[in-house]
């Protein structure tokens, strides 16, 4: 129990927190505003992380341009998927995301040449050399810190400075993606959710706006994958596996689905919900093995999403009203 008051482990836990923010954010905008269903959305965050550490690594390309680079390489991969699948009914771009996040996965572990193989980014430079594409971001967070430590004395850890920098990210996308939200833009979106045909015969090119859509999440699946990867500081295709994608529906869906403001609020319940659960050692439960343990935190889990689905299936701040419901 000693480990559920550490305050180094809490900040990691928002801190992760807090990417999944973003990396939810993107979803919402896809799922929550005109209603796409992706499912391959760990693609996205992926790519943008492995593209900033080979550029970084193998080409000695500076710490922003190769995250620049990154969060486009996520956006023409979407583009790339969205042109053909978006063109058909909804079905066929929740199979093409999935499948297209499994091919990129897979590409990872395969082409050790490019990528590092299983290894990750430690072996972008081939076996015996250590790669290392964070010097630049380790600056910064230090720079951080220092201006922290200035203001709140010495006791303040890199961990608090990336928790400082993450969450000013997070308020930062959620304010662009409210005002968006609120658009002219935002408003044909969220018709295209509610009624397509509907929105066609106003005039609106839905796919064109759907397309657009699918750009814009993956620009911020992007940026979580640069966070990640920062935060981490070393990855592996491990890191992206296609449950990452089901963590940022169950953020999107606490919270709300149609309020964007709600999905920092869904990401903090989720984080502490999967992070409190670790620590089910108390009697009876102290007498079965870690092993054991680990199953029953799964089921815990489970069944405590479950009954807030049932009990509130629009989420905390969600309107019920709002639920796509099918017709």
């Amino acid at each position: 129990m000693t480990a559920i008051l550490n305050l180094d482990f809490w900040t990691y836990v928002f801190v992760i927190a807090g990417i999944y923010a973003v990396f939810a954010a993107g979803l919402q905008i896809q799922y929550g505003e005109a209603g796409l269903i992706n499912l391959g959305h760990v693609a996205f965050m992926a790519l943008a992380a492995n593209t900033m550490a080979i550029l970084v690594i193998k080409f000695a390309v500076p710490m922003v341009l190769a995250s620049l680079a990154g969060i486009g390489a996520a956006m023409l991969f979407a583009l790339c998927l969205g042109i053909p699948a978006l063109r058909l009914r909804t079905d066929y771009l929740s199979m093409t995301t999935i499948a297209a996040s499994q091919i990129v996965r897979y590409l990872s572990l395969n082409l050790q040449t490019v990528t590092g193989g299983p290894q990750g980014s430690t072996g972008l430079l081939g076996p015996g050399q250590l790669a290392q594409y964070n010097p630049e971001w380790t600056a910064f967070q230090n720079r951080v810190q220092q201006l922290l430590a200035s203001v709140f004395g010495n006791g303040v850890t890199p961990d608090m400075a990336m928790l400082v920098i993450v969450w000013s990210v997070v308020a930062v996308v959620i304010s662009l993606v409210w005002v968006l939200s609120r658009s002219p833009w935002g408003r044909v979106v969220r018709s295209i959710r509610e009624d397509e045909e509907a929105a066609e015969a106003l005039g609106k090119n839905t796919y064109r706006y759907k397309l657009q859509v699918l750009v814009l999440g993956a620009a911020l699946a992007g940026v979580a994958g640069l966070l990640l990867a920062w935060d981490l500081s070393v990855f592996t295709p491990y890191d992206f596996l296609p449950i990452v994608t089901f963590y940022a529906y169950i953020i999107v869906i606490i919270g709300g689905m149609t309020n964007i403001r709600a999905v920092p609020i869904g990401a903090i319940l989720f984080g502490i919900l999967f992070a409190a659960t670790r620590f089910l050692n108390i009697f009876p439960l102290s007498e079965l093995q870690s092993g054991q343990r680990a199953y029953l935190r799964l089921f815990v889990v489970g069944l405590l999403l479950l009954l807030f689905m049932v009990l509130r299936p629009q989420g905390v701040f969600g309107k019920r009203e709002e639920l796509v419901l099918e017709k």
